[in-house]
């Protein structure tokens, strides 16, 4: 059986995880996939986690922090799986960003909706790897992050 790792290559990892999880959306972005609403939310918490990670490896803080961590991937998983329903019409998303049902519209409302509609949509898939979207990956890559975080916490408390 391979040594466990310390609680600090835990951290670590998830940091580099979120940080990583930020540069390939970026890089996404960069060669033309648009963000949407909830793709910018799901950007916050990488963001969040990778500065506390960061500050977790500069300082003595407590290890405390690395539930902290794990809340704020867990959070960031829910939003994956949120976005992912969204895209799969599993329920409604946002109105802001996307498609609303016209039927009861008069035609000055729906020019109106049609004007202020974004123009990256939050309920179509814009890209896909074998049939798992942007969200979904976020969604397992937040839940495989938050689980390094109890790790981490987990054998801090062990090392005591």
């Amino acid at each position: 059986m391979p040594p466990a790792l310390s609680p600090r290559v835990l951290v670590a990892l998830a940091t580099l995880g979120s940080t990583g999880i930020l540069a390939g959306a970026l890089l996404f972005q960069a060669i033309g996939y648009a963000p949407c609403e909830l793709c910018i939310l799901q950007r916050w918490p990488h963001l969040a986690a990778a500065i506390l990670g960061a500050a977790l490896l500069a300082l003595r803080l407590p290890r405390v922090l690395n539930l902290l961590g794990m809340a704020i991937m867990l959070v960031s998983t829910s939003f994956g799986l949120y976005h992912s329903g969204v895209e799969r019409k599993i329920f409604a998303g946002p109105d802001s960003c996307t498609s609303n049902p016209i039927e009861a519209l008069s035609a000055a409302d729906l020019l109106a909706q049609i004007q202020q509609a974004p123009v990256v949509r939050c309920d179509e898939i814009v890209w896909d790897l074998f049939g798992v979207t942007m969200p979904n990956f976020n969604a397992l890559f937040s839940l495989a992050f938050a689980g390094l975080w109890l790790m981490a916490f987990l054998s801090a408390r062990k090392a005591r």
